[in-house]
Protein backbone atom coordinates (compact mmCIF):
# COMPACT_ATOMS: atom_id res chain seq x y z
CA UNK A 1 0.00 0.00 0.00
CA UNK A 2 1.30 3.43 -0.95
CA UNK A 3 2.06 6.04 1.69
CA UNK A 4 3.04 9.70 1.43
CA UNK A 5 4.95 9.08 -1.80
CA UNK A 6 7.22 12.12 -1.47
CA UNK A 7 10.54 10.30 -1.65
CA UNK A 8 12.32 9.39 -4.86
CA UNK A 9 15.72 8.35 -3.49
CA UNK A 10 17.35 5.03 -2.68
CA UNK A 11 15.02 2.25 -1.58
CA UNK A 12 15.20 1.07 2.02
CA UNK A 13 13.25 -1.74 3.69
CA UNK A 14 12.55 -1.16 7.38
CA UNK A 15 11.49 -4.15 9.49
CA UNK A 16 8.88 -2.82 11.89
CA UNK A 17 6.70 0.27 11.91
CA UNK A 18 5.93 0.50 15.62
CA UNK A 19 7.02 3.05 18.24
CA UNK A 20 10.55 1.62 18.29
CA UNK A 21 11.04 2.47 14.61
CA UNK A 22 9.61 6.02 14.54
CA UNK A 23 12.90 7.88 14.83
CA UNK A 24 14.65 5.88 12.12
CA UNK A 25 11.67 6.15 9.79
CA UNK A 26 11.51 9.92 10.27
CA UNK A 27 15.24 10.23 9.60
CA UNK A 28 14.95 8.14 6.44
CA UNK A 29 12.16 10.35 5.11
CA UNK A 30 14.13 13.50 5.91
CA UNK A 31 16.99 12.08 3.85
CA UNK A 32 14.67 11.56 0.89
CA UNK A 33 14.87 7.77 0.87
CA UNK A 34 12.03 5.71 -0.57
CA UNK A 35 10.92 3.90 2.57
CA UNK A 36 9.14 0.55 2.51
CA UNK A 37 8.01 -0.43 6.01
CA UNK A 38 6.50 -3.71 7.11
CA UNK A 39 4.64 -4.69 10.25
CA UNK A 40 1.91 -7.18 11.08
CA UNK A 41 -0.11 -4.41 12.77
CA UNK A 42 -2.11 -2.42 10.20
CA UNK A 43 -2.38 0.42 12.74
CA UNK A 44 1.38 0.67 13.37
CA UNK A 45 2.17 4.39 13.79
CA UNK A 46 5.30 4.27 11.63
CA UNK A 47 3.30 3.53 8.50
CA UNK A 48 2.49 7.24 8.33
CA UNK A 49 6.19 7.86 7.62
CA UNK A 50 6.56 5.21 4.91
CA UNK A 51 6.20 5.58 1.15
CA UNK A 52 4.95 2.02 0.92
CA UNK A 53 3.70 -0.32 3.60
CA UNK A 54 3.35 -4.10 3.80
CA UNK A 55 1.33 -6.05 6.37
CA UNK A 56 3.97 -8.70 7.05
CA UNK A 57 5.32 -9.93 10.38
CA UNK A 58 8.84 -8.82 11.22
CA UNK A 59 9.56 -12.51 11.91
CA UNK A 60 8.36 -13.81 8.51
CA UNK A 61 11.76 -14.35 6.89
CA UNK A 62 10.39 -15.82 3.67
CA UNK A 63 7.90 -12.98 3.23
CA UNK A 64 10.55 -10.38 4.01
CA UNK A 65 12.98 -11.80 1.45
CA UNK A 66 10.30 -11.92 -1.24
CA UNK A 67 9.30 -8.33 -0.52
CA UNK A 68 12.91 -7.10 -0.53
CA UNK A 69 13.58 -8.80 -3.87
CA UNK A 70 10.34 -7.61 -5.46
CA UNK A 71 10.91 -4.02 -4.34
CA UNK A 72 14.53 -3.94 -5.47
CA UNK A 73 15.65 -2.44 -2.17
CA UNK A 74 19.22 -1.24 -1.72
CA UNK A 75 19.31 -1.74 2.04
CA UNK A 76 17.46 -3.47 4.86
CA UNK A 77 17.41 -2.52 8.52
CA UNK A 78 15.75 -3.79 11.73
CA UNK A 79 15.86 -0.93 14.27
CA UNK A 80 14.53 -1.26 17.79
CA UNK A 81 13.69 -5.00 17.80
CA UNK A 82 15.99 -7.98 18.32
CA UNK A 83 14.93 -11.11 16.41
CA UNK A 84 14.54 -9.37 13.02
CA UNK A 85 18.20 -8.28 13.21
CA UNK A 86 19.17 -11.84 12.34
CA UNK A 87 16.59 -11.96 9.55
CA UNK A 88 17.87 -8.67 8.09
CA UNK A 89 21.46 -9.95 8.09
CA UNK A 90 20.56 -13.25 6.41
CA UNK A 91 18.28 -11.70 3.79
CA UNK A 92 20.87 -9.03 3.01
CA UNK A 93 23.54 -11.69 2.48
CA UNK A 94 21.34 -13.79 0.19
CA UNK A 95 20.32 -10.77 -1.90
CA UNK A 96 23.81 -9.28 -2.02
CA UNK A 97 22.84 -6.19 -0.04
CA UNK A 98 25.09 -4.28 2.36
CA UNK A 99 24.65 -4.91 6.07
CA UNK A 100 26.83 -3.83 9.01
CA UNK A 101 27.01 -7.30 10.59
CA UNK A 102 27.13 -10.77 9.11
CA UNK A 103 24.60 -13.52 9.88
CA UNK A 104 26.96 -15.24 12.31
CA UNK A 105 27.36 -12.17 14.53
CA UNK A 106 23.65 -11.39 14.21
CA UNK A 107 22.81 -14.93 15.31
CA UNK A 108 24.86 -14.50 18.47
CA UNK A 109 23.28 -11.15 19.23
CA UNK A 110 19.63 -12.26 18.90
CA UNK A 111 19.96 -15.44 20.97
CA UNK A 112 20.22 -14.79 24.70
CA UNK A 113 21.62 -18.29 25.22
CA UNK A 114 24.28 -18.13 22.48
CA UNK A 115 25.22 -14.66 23.65
CA UNK A 116 25.66 -15.88 27.23
CA UNK A 117 27.85 -18.76 26.00
CA UNK A 118 30.02 -16.50 23.86
CA UNK A 119 30.46 -13.87 26.58
CA UNK A 120 31.48 -16.63 28.98
CA UNK A 121 34.07 -17.93 26.51
CA UNK A 122 35.50 -14.42 26.14
CA UNK A 123 35.53 -13.70 29.88
CA UNK A 124 33.12 -10.77 29.64
CA UNK A 125 31.53 -10.12 33.05
CA UNK A 126 27.86 -11.09 33.10
CA UNK A 127 25.30 -12.48 35.56
CA UNK A 128 25.67 -16.12 36.51
CA UNK A 129 23.19 -18.19 34.53
CA UNK A 130 21.85 -21.67 33.94
CA UNK A 131 19.84 -23.26 31.13
CA UNK A 132 16.93 -25.42 32.32
CA UNK A 133 14.06 -27.40 30.85
CA UNK A 134 12.20 -27.62 34.16
CA UNK A 135 12.43 -26.38 37.73
CA UNK A 136 15.14 -28.11 39.72
CA UNK A 137 16.86 -27.74 43.11
CA UNK A 138 19.74 -25.33 43.57
CA UNK A 139 18.64 -22.56 41.21
CA UNK A 140 19.50 -19.05 42.40
CA UNK A 141 16.94 -16.85 44.13
CA UNK A 142 16.33 -13.99 43.59
CA UNK A 143 16.69 -14.51 39.86
CA UNK A 144 15.48 -13.43 36.45
CA UNK A 145 13.86 -16.14 34.34
CA UNK A 146 13.55 -15.54 30.61
CA UNK A 147 12.97 -17.19 27.26
CA UNK A 148 16.38 -17.37 25.52
CA UNK A 149 15.02 -16.44 22.10
CA UNK A 150 12.29 -13.86 22.70
CA UNK A 151 12.18 -10.09 23.22
CA UNK A 152 10.00 -7.37 24.69
CA UNK A 153 9.54 -8.99 28.13
CA UNK A 154 7.88 -12.07 26.59
CA UNK A 155 8.40 -14.95 29.01
CA UNK A 156 10.28 -12.72 31.46
CA UNK A 157 9.78 -13.02 35.23
CA UNK A 158 11.43 -11.71 38.38
CA UNK A 159 11.60 -14.51 40.95
CA UNK A 160 11.96 -13.57 44.62
CA UNK A 161 11.35 -16.96 46.27
CA UNK A 162 11.86 -20.64 45.43
CA UNK A 163 8.16 -21.40 45.24
CA UNK A 164 7.82 -18.89 42.36
CA UNK A 165 10.41 -20.69 40.21
CA UNK A 166 8.29 -23.50 38.69
CA UNK A 167 5.65 -21.11 37.39
CA UNK A 168 8.24 -18.66 36.07
CA UNK A 169 10.19 -21.39 34.28
CA UNK A 170 7.01 -22.81 32.75
CA UNK A 171 6.06 -19.30 31.60
CA UNK A 172 9.46 -18.81 29.93
CA UNK A 173 9.40 -22.23 28.26
CA UNK A 174 5.91 -21.59 26.93
CA UNK A 175 7.11 -18.33 25.32
CA UNK A 176 10.40 -19.77 24.02
CA UNK A 177 10.97 -21.09 20.53
CA UNK A 178 13.43 -23.66 21.87
CA UNK A 179 11.54 -25.25 24.79
CA UNK A 180 14.07 -24.17 27.43
CA UNK A 181 14.48 -21.29 29.88
CA UNK A 182 17.36 -19.20 31.17
CA UNK A 183 17.62 -18.67 34.91
CA UNK A 184 19.95 -15.78 35.65
CA UNK A 185 21.31 -14.29 38.83
CA UNK A 186 19.62 -11.02 39.71
CA UNK A 187 22.45 -8.50 39.93
CA UNK A 188 21.43 -5.86 42.45
CA UNK A 189 22.43 -2.33 41.53
CA UNK A 190 21.80 0.46 39.03
CA UNK A 191 21.02 -0.44 35.44
CA UNK A 192 22.44 1.62 32.58
CA UNK A 193 22.27 1.57 28.79
CA UNK A 194 25.25 2.09 26.48
CA UNK A 195 24.37 3.45 23.04
CA UNK A 196 27.34 3.00 20.73
CA UNK A 197 28.43 2.70 17.11
CA UNK A 198 31.33 0.62 15.81
CA UNK A 199 33.39 1.30 12.69
CA UNK A 200 35.91 -1.26 11.43
CA UNK A 201 36.24 -2.79 14.88
CA UNK A 202 36.53 0.47 16.79
CA UNK A 203 33.82 0.84 19.42
CA UNK A 204 32.52 4.39 19.92
CA UNK A 205 30.38 4.86 23.06
CA UNK A 206 28.03 7.79 22.47
CA UNK A 207 25.80 7.99 25.55
CA UNK A 208 25.45 6.00 28.74
CA UNK A 209 22.06 6.53 30.35
CA UNK A 210 20.59 5.54 33.68
CA UNK A 211 17.70 3.17 33.01
CA UNK A 212 14.74 3.79 35.31
CA UNK A 213 12.44 0.76 35.25
CA UNK A 214 8.95 -0.19 36.37
CA UNK A 215 8.13 -2.40 39.31
CA UNK A 216 6.59 -5.86 38.80
CA UNK A 217 4.45 -6.99 37.10
CA UNK A 218 6.09 -4.74 34.45
CA UNK A 219 9.57 -5.89 35.48
CA UNK A 220 12.27 -4.76 33.04
CA UNK A 221 10.13 -2.15 31.29
CA UNK A 222 11.94 1.20 31.02
CA UNK A 223 10.11 4.26 32.31
CA UNK A 224 12.96 6.64 31.48
CA UNK A 225 16.51 6.84 30.10
CA UNK A 226 18.48 9.66 31.75
CA UNK A 227 21.82 11.06 30.50
CA UNK A 228 24.49 11.42 31.74
CA UNK A 229 25.25 8.51 34.05
CA UNK A 230 27.98 8.41 36.68
CA UNK A 231 28.69 4.84 35.59
CA UNK A 232 29.58 5.79 32.01
CA UNK A 233 33.23 4.75 31.97
CA UNK A 234 32.88 1.29 33.51
CA UNK A 235 29.72 0.48 31.57
CA UNK A 236 31.20 1.52 28.23
CA UNK A 237 34.26 -0.67 28.86
CA UNK A 238 32.27 -3.90 29.34
CA UNK A 239 29.92 -3.00 26.47
CA UNK A 240 32.95 -2.70 24.18
CA UNK A 241 34.21 -6.08 25.36
CA UNK A 242 30.81 -7.63 24.68
CA UNK A 243 30.66 -6.22 21.15
CA UNK A 244 34.13 -7.57 20.40
CA UNK A 245 33.25 -10.98 21.81
CA UNK A 246 30.16 -11.22 19.60
CA UNK A 247 32.07 -10.17 16.50
CA UNK A 248 30.23 -6.89 16.01
CA UNK A 249 32.75 -4.64 14.31
CA UNK A 250 30.37 -2.26 12.53
CA UNK A 251 27.02 -0.62 13.18
CA UNK A 252 24.97 0.35 16.22
CA UNK A 253 24.79 -1.52 19.52
CA UNK A 254 22.52 -1.11 22.51
CA UNK A 255 23.88 -2.72 25.68
CA UNK A 256 22.17 -3.03 29.05
CA UNK A 257 24.58 -3.22 31.99
CA UNK A 258 23.98 -3.74 35.71
CA UNK A 259 26.42 -2.12 38.12
CA UNK A 260 26.64 -4.71 40.90
CA UNK A 261 28.74 -5.04 44.03
CA UNK A 262 31.33 -6.99 42.02
CA UNK A 263 31.41 -4.43 39.21
CA UNK A 264 29.55 -4.03 35.90
CA UNK A 265 27.77 -7.03 34.39
CA UNK A 266 26.45 -7.24 30.83
CA UNK A 267 22.74 -8.04 30.95
CA UNK A 268 22.28 -8.07 27.19
CA UNK A 269 23.69 -6.58 23.99
CA UNK A 270 21.50 -5.84 20.97
CA UNK A 271 23.11 -5.23 17.56
CA UNK A 272 20.71 -2.45 16.64
CA UNK A 273 19.40 0.97 17.60
CA UNK A 274 17.64 1.16 20.94
CA UNK A 275 13.87 0.99 20.78
CA UNK A 276 13.14 3.82 23.23
CA UNK A 277 14.07 6.85 21.09
CA UNK A 278 17.68 6.33 22.15
CA UNK A 279 19.07 7.67 18.87
CA UNK A 280 17.09 10.89 19.28
CA UNK A 281 18.40 11.20 22.83
CA UNK A 282 21.96 10.74 21.54
CA UNK A 283 21.49 13.59 19.08
CA UNK A 284 20.00 15.90 21.73
CA UNK A 285 22.70 15.06 24.28
CA UNK A 286 25.94 14.91 22.28
CA UNK A 287 25.05 16.00 18.74
CA UNK A 288 25.69 12.66 16.99
CA UNK A 289 23.12 11.65 14.36
CA UNK A 290 22.85 7.98 15.32
CA UNK A 291 19.80 7.38 13.11
CA UNK A 292 21.76 8.78 10.18
CA UNK A 293 24.74 6.56 10.94
CA UNK A 294 22.49 3.50 11.06
CA UNK A 295 21.04 4.44 7.67
CA UNK A 296 24.55 4.85 6.24
CA UNK A 297 25.50 1.41 7.53
CA UNK A 298 22.35 -0.19 6.10
CA UNK A 299 22.98 1.31 2.67
CA UNK A 300 26.72 0.59 2.58
CA UNK A 301 27.71 4.25 2.76
CA UNK A 302 31.15 5.16 4.19
CA UNK A 303 31.16 6.32 7.80
CA UNK A 304 33.16 9.45 8.52
CA UNK A 305 34.94 9.39 11.90
CA UNK A 306 34.05 13.04 12.44
CA UNK A 307 30.39 12.03 12.51
CA UNK A 308 31.09 10.06 15.70
CA UNK A 309 32.62 12.90 17.68
CA UNK A 310 30.54 13.61 20.79
CA UNK A 311 30.16 17.16 22.06
CA UNK A 312 27.78 17.70 24.99
CA UNK A 313 24.93 19.91 23.79
CA UNK A 314 23.14 20.24 27.15
CA UNK A 315 23.66 19.45 30.81
CA UNK A 316 21.19 16.57 30.75
CA UNK A 317 18.79 14.82 28.39
CA UNK A 318 16.21 12.13 28.93
CA UNK A 319 13.38 10.14 27.42
CA UNK A 320 10.39 9.73 29.73
CA UNK A 321 7.74 7.21 28.71
CA UNK A 322 4.01 7.74 29.14
CA UNK A 323 1.94 5.08 30.89
CA UNK A 324 -1.76 5.13 30.00
CA UNK A 325 -4.75 4.05 32.08
CA UNK A 326 -6.40 0.83 30.86
CA UNK A 327 -9.36 1.26 28.54
CA UNK A 328 -10.32 2.15 24.99
CA UNK A 329 -8.55 5.34 23.91
CA UNK A 330 -10.96 8.15 23.03
CA UNK A 331 -8.60 11.11 22.70
CA UNK A 332 -5.31 12.55 23.92
CA UNK A 333 -5.27 16.06 25.38
CA UNK A 334 -2.46 18.45 26.25
CA UNK A 335 0.05 17.48 23.58
CA UNK A 336 0.69 20.99 22.28
CA UNK A 337 0.89 22.42 25.80
CA UNK A 338 3.49 19.78 26.66
CA UNK A 339 5.51 20.58 23.54
CA UNK A 340 5.51 24.25 24.50
CA UNK A 341 7.44 23.63 27.74
CA UNK A 342 10.99 24.95 27.54
CA UNK A 343 13.48 22.15 26.94
CA UNK A 344 10.90 19.67 25.62
CA UNK A 345 12.37 18.58 22.29
CA UNK A 346 9.66 16.16 21.20
CA UNK A 347 6.46 14.46 22.28
CA UNK A 348 5.46 11.20 20.64
CA UNK A 349 2.04 9.58 20.98
CA UNK A 350 1.92 6.00 19.77
CA UNK A 351 -1.76 5.16 19.46
CA UNK A 352 -4.86 6.46 17.73
CA UNK A 353 -8.39 6.59 19.19
CA UNK A 354 -9.92 3.14 19.35
CA UNK A 355 -6.76 1.44 20.59
CA UNK A 356 -7.33 -0.73 23.66
CA UNK A 357 -4.84 -0.22 26.49
CA UNK A 358 -4.61 -3.25 28.75
CA UNK A 359 -2.65 -3.71 31.98
CA UNK A 360 0.84 -2.22 31.96
CA UNK A 361 3.08 -5.28 31.60
CA UNK A 362 5.45 -4.78 28.63
CA UNK A 363 7.24 -2.07 26.74
CA UNK A 364 4.59 -2.36 24.03
CA UNK A 365 2.02 -1.13 26.59
CA UNK A 366 3.60 2.34 26.78
CA UNK A 367 1.52 5.07 25.17
CA UNK A 368 4.14 7.61 24.16
CA UNK A 369 7.28 9.44 25.20
CA UNK A 370 8.70 12.87 26.00
CA UNK A 371 12.25 13.88 25.04
CA UNK A 372 13.48 16.72 27.25
CA UNK A 373 16.75 18.53 27.95
CA UNK A 374 17.97 20.84 30.67
CA UNK A 375 21.00 22.48 32.18
CA UNK A 376 21.02 19.83 34.89
CA UNK A 377 19.54 16.41 35.55
CA UNK A 378 17.00 17.91 37.93
CA UNK A 379 15.89 20.51 35.39
CA UNK A 380 15.52 17.96 32.58
CA UNK A 381 13.51 15.64 34.83
CA UNK A 382 11.30 18.50 35.97
CA UNK A 383 10.56 19.52 32.38
CA UNK A 384 9.79 15.96 31.28
CA UNK A 385 7.57 15.33 34.29
CA UNK A 386 5.78 18.63 33.70
CA UNK A 387 5.08 17.68 30.10
CA UNK A 388 3.88 14.21 31.11
CA UNK A 389 1.41 15.70 33.60
CA UNK A 390 -0.15 17.82 30.85
CA UNK A 391 -0.76 14.86 28.55
CA UNK A 392 -4.04 13.15 29.37
CA UNK A 393 -5.21 9.88 27.83
CA UNK A 394 -8.98 9.83 27.93
CA UNK A 395 -10.27 6.25 27.87
CA UNK A 396 -13.62 4.56 28.02
CA UNK A 397 -13.10 1.80 30.53
CA UNK A 398 -16.65 0.53 30.13
CA UNK A 399 -15.78 -0.58 26.58
CA UNK A 400 -13.25 -3.12 27.82
CA UNK A 401 -14.14 -6.79 27.70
Amino acid sequence: MEGPGAATGRRLLVLGAGPAQLGLLASARERGLFVIALDRDPAAPGFALADRRAIISTEDETGIERLAAAEGVEGIIAPGIDWPVGIAARVAERLGLPHPIDPAAAGLAVSKLRQRERLAEAGVPQPRWQLVSQSEPGLPVPSVVKAPDRQGQRGLSLVQSEDELPRAIAHAIEAARSGVALVEELVEGPEVTVNAFSVRGEFHPLTVTDRMTAEPPAFGVALAHVWPSEHAETAAKVAAAAAEALGISDGPTYTQVRIGSEGPRVVELAARLGGGHDAELVKAAVGVDLNGLALDAALGEPICSAALKTVPEVGSALVRFLVPPPGVLEEVEGIEQARAIEGVQDVRIYREPGHVFGPFLRGADRAGAVLATGGSREEALERADGAARLIRFKVGAESLV
